[in-house]
């Protein structure tokens, strides 16, 4: 005897409340991007940098994080340590952009355009600090490989659940996978699509650790609460940690407040941890390792309740089992 099917009309309710989901997830935090206390220099004399202080302000309030800095050299150390996106140096006889589009080509273009604004009598020189390899010059492989980070932690979450028995195989195989992963993702887009520049080994690193960070905490989450468990998890990575990893332009130009909880999941700071090592020599990269570290030990750390939860299930199991003779 089978189940009661749902209703036809129940099935398209949920179906378009889904796919409403998906819309609202992946459409709005693109639709809503703009400039919110993106970090800048500026380097020029006190009452330059205040007039362009106010320009900024008035162009687009609320938008920037003004960095007061004496000289260039300082506001290419900024950049290089990933502490600014970008600089103004406010020369009189040459004013000049400094752009680091390897740290956010979307926030690159923004600064240059509004540099022509604030000075139009006087074209700005621009200067990409730190630019994108010559071979993706947009950044495109490093923003569309989000998505396969997330995918490829939850189906290895799924495909070990599925066809691996042993909890601790399947820890295993986690691993071994997010290993593989890496290095098999590292040399597409460094060696193929030429979207890496920097160490293989390091690039490759930071993707296997976001892959594991992934894929133990849902293998774990499986373990405590079953597929309910997964399919929350694989929910919260999907529908928040992709399209607020801020890949695709930076976190500062998510709506308020998401860009800096998107940094919290792996995916945005994978994204943050890839950008650093890449182009950086690993500057700014600290607190997204941590965040990457705190899941991995906290996918560890589920498992392991899980197979503690196993045993003891096993055991009272067999101390329930009636002894014959």
């Amino acid at each position: 005897m089978t189940g009661r099917r749902p209703p036809v009309v129940v099935v398209v309710t949920l179906l378009t409340a889904a796919l409403t989901v998906l819309l609202i997830a992946f459409a709005w935090p693109a639709a809503r991007s703009a400039p919110r206390d993106l970090p800048v220099a500026v380097a020029g004399p006190e009452q330059a940098v205040s007039q362009v202080g106010a320009g900024l302000e008035k162009a687009m309030p609320g938008g920037f994080e003004i960095t007061t800095v004496t000289d260039r050299a300082s506001a290419v150390q900024l950049i290089e340590n990933r502490d600014v996106y970008g600089a103004i140096v406010l020369d009189p006889a040459q004013p000049e952009v400094l752009t680091a589009s390897a740290g956010g080509p979307a926030v690159a273009q923004i600064l240059v355009q509004l540099a022509s604004k604030l000075s139009p009598e006087h074209p700005a020189k621009v200067t990409d600090v730190v630019p994108l390899p010559s071979e993706d010059p947009r950044g495109t492989g490093l923003a569309a490989g989000a998505l396969p980070l997330v995918i490829g932690g939850i189906l290895a979450a799924v495909m070990l659940t599925r066809f691996v028995g042993s909890g601790a195989k399947r820890m295993v195989g986690a691993v071994g996978f997010a290993v593989a992963g890496g290095l098999a993702l590292g040399a597409v887009l460094q060696f193929w699509l030429g979207s890496f520049e920097g160490n293989y080994f390091a690039n490759s690193g930071v993707i296997a650790l976001s892959i594991a960070a992934t894929s133990l905490t849902l293998l774990g989450l499986e373990w405590l609460f079953g597929m309910a468990g997964l399919g929350a998890g694989a929910a919260v990575m999907m529908l928040l940690g992709n399209p607020l990893s801020g890949l695709t332009s930076a976190p500062e130009m998510l709506p308020s407040g998401w860009g800096a909880f998107g940094q919290l999941l792996p995916p945005g700071a994978a994204g943050t941890a890839l950008r650093s090592v890449s182009f950086f020599d690993g500057a700014g990269s600290g607190s997204a390792f941590v965040v990457l570290s705190a899941w991995f030990a906290l996918g560890l750390f589920l498992c392991g309740l899980g197979a503690m939860r196993s045993q003891r299930f096993v055991h009272g199991r067999h101390e329930a089992t009636p002894v014959t003779v």
